[in-house]
């Protein structure tokens, strides 16, 4: 080539080199000065804060679930295992340590293989650093044109963060905010997620399985793709070998590794007690509301709060495998006990109700659809998922046959105690909280039925009618009550007995509870309610001995808690204490404990032993029949008219526990009372709750706590003959199949 020629080339190629740098110069500097959107200042930089995951604990230290935006839990660089570390730069910048923010040498790669040469498989040219930048600051614009503006972002704002962090603490604020997929940042999270174990606890392969999904999370995530997470953890180890952070004979021994895990979600629906949770984030909720009101800024999506509950965890276990065996049974005996003649197969209107009160159709109703155009809708099938004990099916159904399946489930609610300070122990509020939110516990207020009776008669022993006192257990007409007539499901001969207390609370008599209601006075029976810790409405009807008021649940914990805590009723709680980030107490929630006896020593006794009696010889006797429990226990089963609320109360030295069975739909009751009734519906889900607890013995000190000894003066009371029989003449003018009629005249005094 002549060399004027060669000269004029060599001109024309630096004058188009140096116009690249210029405009590339000019470009950069645009960046730099904001032109293409504002880039983070060292300040800025320097005071950033994580949103922060709060954590929710029980009283045993287990983590059951967290409140959160973003699942992240930051941690300090000193938990992170070496090995982690290790593995993040072996395989994501293993000039780290040598550069400060930008690898030069990897961008004239990316340059020169992966632009010019179209070899996607050269990698990228981002440093640690730079994708911490990225993290911190996330694209918002992903077209391939604003690519080259955001890398360009990246390296600036890595070039600050090398400035202002030391190499330990970008290492540390990288492995905080990198994404691992599925909302959850940070290598805490992760490790809590797919291993159930903290980030210091991760084994090498475990380390090497989540520094391998950083290239792409859902297509090396061990859960979904476990061959390709294999294989990648097994490349990262590699890489391992080739920085010198591992020896050939240990990634040898490593790779033959399987892959384990053992995952956990820490979502809205899934995991250990999700109606607690609820409850649990309902009054945080309204706890930081009060403490911004006072100038405190937290959040409990974002501010890292840890909540110790007073939750115990195993307990809690124990207690949902029980209530999914139960229910089961249940169900299928509930069902098969209707046949075809089912309510929400055969009753239309009661369908029709249920389906007005659906989601879709008040969608619908606010269209400009007829009410048979709305019906037709709703009638369409397609493929759904419906749920089942049995497990989740994919069926052809439409909207009303997704109801009438739902509507016929039983539900439950369960919560256990400690009815010294109240503290919850366990916490049920329904069967399944992803399909019925509706927590049975803190806001299903039922009718109670029978297990109302004790505190009848823990007013009459109050207003000083002896627990020998006895009552006829015949059936009586009220004139002045519209001719009601409450009944017992008993035989015809009850109608010459005569029971003592003791005998018809065990046995559960309706007919002498309501005349023991009657001699002691509607008022009295609602103060005594009152001072036990009823704080629902009752109605002032005689009809109130057979438990037709409404109570909460959590409710009634309270004020059963008085027979076994020096007759003082407690309030349930839930939350023991709140932490900030640091591990600072914000807040000790103490119990709420009444200062006044609702009632005397003495009724406490005597009510006691005879709750003791529904266990031994009553209503509730298949505990020590059929359970073969010889635990200190004391009860009372309840039963609502037409079988629609099954209840059992359980009362020990150091524990109250409160069982409901039931429908949502107040309409649908069990079909026969031997299937409804608190002792087969409701019981069985303390008494094999219980069984566990003796096989442990970390619960001795409840199981094995013994009721105080009752005073002989209290024992003499209570010694009598359990039923009188009437004597011969009176039998033989007395027709049982006539109803006595009479007016009832509640004495007040």
């Amino acid at each position: 080539m002549p060399k004027k020629t060669k000269s004029k080339y060599s001109k024309y190629v630096l004058l188009c080199i140096g116009s690249f740098l210029i405009v590339a110069l000019l470009f950069i500097g645009s960046i730099y000065l904001g032109a293409w959107g504002k880039i983070p200042s060292k300040n800025e930089l320097e005071n950033f804060k994580y949103q922060r995951a709060s954590e929710i604990y029980t009283a045993d230290s287990v983590l059951i679930g967290k409140f959160f935006h973003y699942d992240r839990q930051p941690i300090a660089h000193d938990e992170f295992p070496q090995h982690l570390l290790d593995a993040l730069v072996s395989i994501e910048d293993k000039r780290y340590y040598n550069h400060s923010g930008i690898d030069y040498p990897s961008l004239l790669r990316v340059a020169l293989k992966t632009i010019l040469m179209q070899d996607q498989s050269s990698g990228g040219g981002s440093t640690i650093t730079q994708q911490l930048a990225k993290n911190l600051y996330p694209r918002r614009d992903r077209k391939k044109t604003n690519i080259a503006v955001n890398k360009v972002k990246e390296m600036i704002t890595a070039s600050r963060l090398e400035a202002i962090f030391s190499k330990e603490d970008i290492l540390t604020h990288y492995l905080n905010t990198v994404s691992f997929g599925d909302n959850t940042f940070g290598i805490e999270s992760a490790a809590l997620k797919f291993f159930n174990k903290k980030t210091k606890q991760l084994t090498i392969e475990e380390a090497s399985v989540l520094i391998g999904m950083l290239k792409a999370t859902y297509s090396y995530n061990p859960r979904v793709y476990p061959e390709k997470s294999l294989a990648r953890r097994n490349l990262v180890l590699q890489s391992m070998v080739e920085n010198e952070r591992l020896s050939q004979a240990q990634k040898d021994s490593i790779s033959a590794i399987s892959l384990k895990l053992n995952y956990r979600k820490f979502n809205y629906t899934d995991g250990v007690a999700p109606y607690f949770r609820e409850e649990v984030r309902k009054k945080l909720i309204k706890w930081a509301k009060s403490e911004n009101e006072k100038g405190n800024e937290y959040n409990i999506y974002t501010s890292g709060l840890k909540i110790y509950t007073t939750l115990n965890y195993k307990m809690q276990v124990l207690a949902e495998e029980t209530m999914k065996k139960h229910m089961t049974k249940l169900q299928k005996s509930f069902e098969d006990s209707y046949g075809k003649k089912a309510p929400w197969l055969r009753n239309k209107k009661l369908v029709e109700k249920a389906v007005r009160a659906t989601a879709h159709y008040k969608k619908l109703l606010k269209t400009e659809l007829s009410t048979s155009e709305i019906w037709d809708s709703l009638s369409q099938k397609r493929d759904m998922v419906l749920t089942s004990w049995s497990g989740d099916k994919t069926v052809n159904a439409s909207v009303i046959d997704s109801v009438q399946h739902y509507m016929k489930f039983l539900n439950t609610g369960s919560i256990a105690i400690n009815p010294k300070t109240g503290a919850v122990h366990t916490w049920i509020g329904g069967i399944d909280f992803k399909h019925f939110k509706f927590d049975h516990v803190a806001q299903a207020r039922r009718q109670v039925g029978s297990i109302f009776k004790p505190i009848v008669y823990t007013a009459a022993l109050e207003k000083g009618i002896p627990p020998c006192a006895y009552f006829s257990a015949s059936e009586v007409e009220y004139k002045n009550l519209k001719g009601w007539s409450p009944s017992n499901s008993g035989n015809k001969d009850e109608a010459y007995l005569n029971y003592s207390m003791e005998e018809s609370l065990s046995k559960s008599v309706n007919t002498v509870a309501v005349k023991v209601l009657e001699a002691t006075g509607i008022e009295n029976v609602l103060t005594q309610a009152k001072k036990m810790g009823v704080f629902s409405k009752l109605p002032k009807q005689p009809s109130l001995a057979l438990g037709t008021g409404e109570i909460y649940l959590n409710e009634l914990a309270g004020v059963y808690a008085t027979y076994v805590n020096n007759g003082k009723a407690v309030l349930p709680f839930l939350i023991q204490s709140v932490l900030n980030q640091n591990d600072s107490v914000l807040v000790d929630f103490e119990p709420k404990r009444a200062k006044n006896r609702a009632f005397s020593k003495q009724t406490e006794q005597i009510m006691l032993e005879m709750m003791k009696s529904t266990i031994n010889t009553g209503t509730a006797k298949r505990i020590r029949s059929s359970y073969k429990l010889n635990n200190d226990i004391a009860g009372k089963t309840g039963t609502t008219q037409n079988n629609k609320d099954a209840w059992f109360v359980a009362l020990t030295p150091k524990l109250v526990h409160i069982t409901w069975v039931g429908l949502d739909h107040h309409e649908i009751g069990f079909n026969s009372t031997s299937l409804g009734q608190g002792a087969n519906a409701a019981l069985p889900l303390f008494a094999s709750w219980y069984q566990q607890l003796n096989r442990h013995k970390e619960f001795n000190t409840i199981t094995k706590a013994k009721f105080e000894k009752p005073n002989p003066f209290v024992l003499d009371q209570l010694n009598c003959e359990p039923v009188k029989r009437d004597g011969f003449f009176k039998r033989l003018f007395n027709n049982p199949n006539k109803k006595k009629t009479k007016k009832f005249s509640s004495s007040q005094n």
